[in-house]
């Protein structure tokens, strides 16, 4: 258990921010352990092993892998990147409108730099535990094929950056939260249906592939199943982790920009 100390004046200051959500989750970490610790067992038992049964029953196996190998990694993606959306879009607002804490760090030696670079360092840290006891419990139901699973919780940190970094900086811009539920339904819920999350891409027609492989999830996706099966192109991890890291600079960018104008002007 962390405690509210204050942390070694040595440190940079961006780490006095990380140190402030690290506190603060410390006093509220039971609300996350059914998204993070039962979630991946209830996901996999119900799709991997259940669905999984039915698929293996009528047409056999997926991409050449039963249906457990084949969805378990996609769902690692999709928690990642869900967390971080979550720990992106109304707790930012919070903290620049509602509850102002940011208005609060400003006031200290933090610079608007430092208080992006905090949060999304916490949000590092937290996918990438969530990441660790995502491919445990993958272990356990006996879905990962190889050692390069073991990148799998740096995988889910790159795509929760990835979603979480642009969503700190959008909701530094914003007035109110009318635009993020429309965020959730018209982008976080299709990307988690339609990112060949549940089914591989060959599954949609032609036309549409080309559109799936745009989706910033799918890369995702197929970087965690790279990892879980061991093997794949050089060029295309390559271009998976490129999109991904594209997104975190550009949001970091975004953000370092927005939050200033926001918290300084």
């Amino acid at each position: 258990m962390l405690s509210a100390k204050e942390p070694q004046l040595g440190w940079p200051r961006w780490r006095r921010s990380w140190w402030f959500h690290a506190v603060y989750y410390a006093q509220t970490w039971r609300g996350s352990v059914v998204s993070t610790v039962l979630f991946p067992i209830f996901y996999l038992a119900a799709l991997g092993v259940g669905v999984g049964h039915l698929v293996a029953a009528h047409s056999g196996l997926v991409d050449g892998q039963t249906y457990l190998h084949f969805i378990a990694p996609s769902l690692l993606a999709t928690t990642t990147m869900q967390l971080g959306e979550g720990e992106s879009l109304w707790p930012v607002l919070a903290s620049v409108k509602w509850i102002r804490s940011y208005h609060a760090a400003v006031a200290t030696p933090l610079e608007p730099e430092d208080i992006l670079s905090g949060k999304l360092s916490w949000v590092a840290t937290r996918a990438f535990a969530t990441g660790v006891i995502y491919t445990a419990v993958i272990g356990c139901f006996g879905a990962l094929q190889s050692w390069w699973s073991l990148t799998l919780p740096v995988i889910g940190t790159l795509v929760a950056l990835a979603f979480a970094a642009p969503m700190t900086a959008y909701a530094a811009t914003v007035e109110s939260d009318a635009s993020f539920t429309a965020i959730y339904r018209f982008a976080i819920v299709p990307m988690f249906l339609f990112s060949a999350t549940f089914y591989p891409v060959s599954a949609y027609p032609g036309y549409l592939r080309p559109v799936v492989q745009l989706v910033p999830l799918y890369h995702g996706v197929a970087l965690a199943r790279t990892a879980a099966y061991g093997h794949g192109s050089i060029s295309s991890i390559i271009g998976h982790v490129a999109v991904l890291g594209a997104m975190s600079t550009l949001g970091v960018l975004w953000g370092r920009r927005s939050l200033r104008r926001r918290l300084i002007g």
